[in-house]
């Protein structure tokens, strides 16, 4: 939004200022993007710019498995799952919690002639809930453990940074929904959910997880994890 400078003095004045104050509320809001924009205050935020190169995050991250560690790339930090071996791989961190929770992250794989690189991102621990892409299918998935649950079509770029967000939020007494979305960096975060499943079971508590599994043989990196409340409609 521009604001530009006129004749009119009513505009500097405070009712003229006041007649304003939707207008800067709606960009705002246009600007934080339609899932940041209802999420609470960050519980656990980690950009891994104090972290020292060759090294994990002190606190709350646990790898499960795999040799992640932080590297730099110009003035950009991230943390790094090697190209090998090629299995599946994670970490947990933030908060331990059953319900009420968003995650998001940033994530960043290439291919290898046919093959693509799968990476996610989870909620309820390390058997809980994963917002995975898998390029080589063209689609985004949802799992409960390894019990696919529900998929929509995604367009993945190698070489690109790839954004997730994911939440579980409580509906009613013995109803969740679980919500992920997927987008390209740099391009507009989808307006709705692309995939929304119904839970009748309760969520176990459990942190926020990372999966990486480098199956072209290439890097997989994230950055930018964060995690707050979960966003209502």
């Amino acid at each position: 939004m521009t604001f530009r400078r006129t004749s009119r003095p009513a505009a500097t004045t405070l009712p003229g200022l006041r007649r304003q104050l939707p207008a800067l509320a709606a960009a705002l809001i246009l600007l934080a993007g339609p899932g940041r924009a209802a999420e609470g205050a960050a519980l656990y935020a980690n950009d891994f710019q104090q972290t020292k190169p060759g090294a994990l995050p002190d606190g709350e991250f646990v790898v499960l498995d795999g040799a992640f560690e932080v590297k730099t790339e110009g003035k950009e930090s991230f943390i790094e799952l090697p190209g090998s071996p090629l299995d599946t791989f994670g970490a947990l961190f933030g908060p331990t919690q059953a319900d009420g929770l968003a995650v998001s992250a940033r994530m960043h794989g290439t291919k290898q002639g046919r093959r693509f690189p799968t990476f996610a991102l989870g909620l309820n621990g390390a058997g809980g809930y994963r917002l995975q892409v898998s390029p080589a299918k063209g689609q985004v998935e949802l799992f409960k453990g390894d019990e696919p649950k529900a998929s929509a079509a995604f367009t993945w770029e190698s070489g690109a940074w790839t954004q997730l967000r994911l939440q579980v939020r409580k509906v009613k007494d013995g109803a969740w929904r679980v919500e992920g979305k997927a987008w390209i960096q740099g391009k507009p975060e989808p307006a709705d959910w692309m995939i929304a499943w119904d839970e009748t079971a309760a969520p176990t508590a459990g942190r926020a997880s990372l999966w990486g599994a480098p199956y072209a043989g290439t890097p997989v990196r994230f950055d930018d994890l964060r995690v707050a409340a979960a966003a209502q409609p």
